[in-house]
């Protein structure tokens, strides 16, 4: 009677102390109670149902279609300054102002010059032989050969002009970062779109799953990932003259805690993860541990997501965010097919709360590795006594 007495008192203090037993985090309850009590930090949790999925998978996401795709095509290159151009000039018969030999493959009686490359220079004009300073920056070659030609009319032979850009600085874009030669890349007449540009540097050197594509256009960056414009065409627009393209590596990753498989920081091994793609690379919830309805995911939602959700917009995170917590309850098999919609983004932290047996199951564990030896003393001395 007196050890049932001590027992039952025991029992009581230590079930009265139970909530000071350590913990891997909180518990379900305790996540939704402080969303509201916890005035210090605020944040609101959010139930996921189809709603919240479709609502978060319709949020737009920043394209270059969108930004810059209504520019098409650039125009027809023309010359600008810092352009290298060549000159060669003909005439009709021997006896003018360029040239004594024949030239193979024209007729004997025809003659020409090729005037050495020139650089525009900042007035943009280049020097020709009997025709002085020529304007050529913002003009086509063609327009170019006319120009000369008209200048020419009268002291040459009926004079025949071809003008080549033979290196151009305006009408190119740049590739950098990421790529395996990084340069200044010229742009064809025909026109090259972005993912033409980065063959021609190289192509790029980190996986396309962690590769960004910056691209800067008159004052304007846009940022996507490098495996949308691949497998986007509409994404794959045409590049203009004083494009900056970009590619910057960004490994995504996401961290697990609670009572799953693994507590790591898992890295993303595509562009795009969903919920149940990261708790399996999480080796799933713990069966003796895990609450199933309290799986948590913790994110900072810009304004307009947090508006779309309606839910209060507290702007205590960076840049104005909110602090969201998604609350998926996978007791419920109808959230699995939630789970395989939903999408995790970069620096998500996910959380799987303990059930609340857990805790009394701790409970016991520690009252018999306090209590086994006191038994086991009270049992053998009772044996000695009878």
């Amino acid at each position: 009677m007196r050890f049932a007495a001590a027992f039952a008192c025991f029992t009581g203090a230590a079930l009265a102390a139970c909530s000071f037993l350590p913990t891997a985090g909180p518990t379900t309850g305790e996540v939704i109670d402080s969303a509201v009590q916890n005035s210090r930090i605020r944040y609101d949790v959010v139930d996921v149902n189809a709603n919240v999925v479709a609502t978060l998978l319709a949020q737009p996401e920043p394209s270059f279609r969108s930004r810059f795709g209504a520019q098409g095509k650039p125009p027809p290159p023309t010359i600008g300054i810092g352009d290298t151009i060549s000159v060669s000039i003909w005439e009709a018969a021997a006896g003018g102002l360029f040239g004594t030999s024949p030239t193979p493959g024209v007729s004997p009686g025809s003659r020409n010059v090729t005037i050495p490359d020139q650089v525009v220079a900042r007035d943009g004009a280049i020097s020709v032989p009997f025709a002085g300073r020529v304007p050529v920056a913002g003009r086509t070659p063609v327009e170019v050969q006319r120009s000369i030609e008209q200048r020419l009319a009268g002291k040459a032979i009926e004079p025949q002009t071809i003008v080549t850009i033979t290196k151009s600085i305006t009408n190119a874009a740049t590739v950098s970062g990421e790529v395996v030669n990084g340069a200044r890349v010229p742009l064809s007449v025909n026109g090259d779109r972005l993912l033409d540009l980065i063959a021609l540097a190289g192509g790029a050197k980190s996986p396309v799953y962690e590769t960004f594509v910056k691209l800067s256009r008159h004052g304007v960056t846009v940022t996507i990932p490098m495996e949308t414009l691949v497998s986007d065409p509409g994404e794959n627009i045409y590049g203009w003259p004083g494009d900056v393209l970009t590619l910057v590596r960004i490994p995504q990753s996401f961290s697990v805690f609670g009572a799953t498989g693994d507590n790591a920081q898992v890295n993303f091994t595509a562009e795009k993860m969903t919920l149940a793609e990261a708790l399996a690379k999480a080796k799933g919830l713990q069966d003796l541990r895990a609450d199933p309805a309290g799986v948590f995911l913790f994110r900072f939602e810009p304004p307009a997501v947090v508006g779309a959700l309606g839910a209060p917009r507290l702007g205590t995170g960076p840049d104005k965010t909110s602090p969201v917590v998604y609350r998926l309850d996978l007791s419920d098999a109808q959230s699995y097919f939630l789970a395989q919609r939903f999408p995790v983004a970069d620096k998500d932290v996910i959380f799987v709360a303990n059930a609340k047996l857990n805790e009394l199951q701790k409970f016991f564990t520690l009252l018999n590795t306090i209590t086994g030896p006191v038994i086991t003393g009270i049992v053998v001395k009772g044996s000695v006594h009878q």
